[in-house]
């Protein structure tokens, strides 16, 4: 089978961990842990989230003057690097040495007009008490959003449209390549109408989940996996009565609401890919993938399922 793998920023860098190396790296290889099993079998292709990593180079950026500060796309393009490395590394500790991988800096055109530009809901960076926010806020003219009791700075999230790199992308895994690429949504640029229609990088972070589905539609991949922090989509999520859906129709699961700021893009993004291909998309634990694979844990998405079913406690 043909996989994509999305890591969740929340994957590589859980919440009130510190954004040290040390904490990415050891992050990483237990992602590394859980994909080198599956890599030994099938084609895979690893995504990543970023927004951990591009917030923290964005306050490292703030010892520069405003007007010398890196924006937003360069930044991105630095993590997809970093963190390309850093599972390149532990991977090829785990896997044979004869597999080939390759790290690709990845653009993706975004519409300069997509209303997320109007209305910032990415989460990037660390978390802040709201006195310190205000005073960034003052300060740099970031803005912020309650994330849980604390506060955190947002950015735009446009809708990715098409992925420059696609066809390098497909060349290396028809030639056995493990691919790390479209890390953090993707760098985003867009065509400037006021550039004789130039290729530009914008102030944005793409939504991770949407350019891994356009991603895992575009390598016609057979199996599309989001890996985050939690075991499967759940209802009723933080009750008593919380139950974790095992198995779905796009159709049954889009009946219930899930938050706009973590499970509600994930379930969104799976539900288009089983629309669009008929094949599966999945939700679930970093640790839990080679399971998943084999369709025994996590939440599975398929236009194949009636109804909703749910995993035994």
């Amino acid at each position: 089978m043909r996989i994509v793998i999305a890591l969740g920023g929340n994957a590589l860098l859980k919440r009130g961990e510190p954004m040290t190396a040390e904490a990415q790296q050891r992050n990483v290889l237990v992602a590394a842990q859980a994909i080198a099993p599956v890599a030994t079998e099938h084609q895979v292709v690893i995504s990543h989230g970023n927004g951990p990593q591009v917030g923290l180079l964005a306050l490292q950026g703030a010892a520069y003057k405003p007007d010398e500060a890196y924006p937003l796309d360069i930044l991105g393009a630095e993590t997809e690097g970093m963190i390309g490395y850093m599972i390149e590394r532990e991977l090829g500790n785990l896997l044979p040495f004869e597999v080939p991988f390759a790290t690709l800096l990845t653009m993706v055109e975004v519409d300069g007009n997509d209303p997320g530009f109007s209305n910032p809901t990415k989460f990037v960076g660390p978390v802040y008490d709201q006195a310190e926010a205000d005073r960034i806020k003052a300060e740099k003219g970031w803005v912020f959003k309650p994330d849980g009791p604390k506060w955190r700075r947002v950015v735009p999230s446009p809708q990715p449209k098409r992925i420059f790199e696609i066809r390098p992308v497909r060349w290396l895994l028809d030639h056995g390549t493990v691919v790390i690429c479209a890390g953090g949504g993707g760098i985003p640029t867009v065509y400037a109408p006021d550039k004789d229609r130039k290729l530009v990088g914008v102030e944005a972070v793409i939504d991770k989940d949407w350019c891994s589905e356009l991603l895992a539609r575009e390598v016609e991949a057979d199996l599309f996996i989001m890996a985050t922090d939690a075991e499967a989509v759940f209802i009723g999520w933080g009750t008593p009565e919380a139950k974790a859906i095992h198995r779905a129709s796009p159709d049954a699961i889009s009946a219930y609401e899930f938050p706009a700021g973590s499970m509600g893009p994930k379930v969104e993004a799976a539900c288009h890919f089983a629309r669009s291909t008929g094949r599966t998309a999945a939700i679930g634990a970093l640790a839990d993938i080679p399971a998943i694979v084999r369709g025994e844990k996590g939440t599975l998405v398929s236009p194949d399922f009636e109804g909703v079913s749910w995993h035994s406690q």
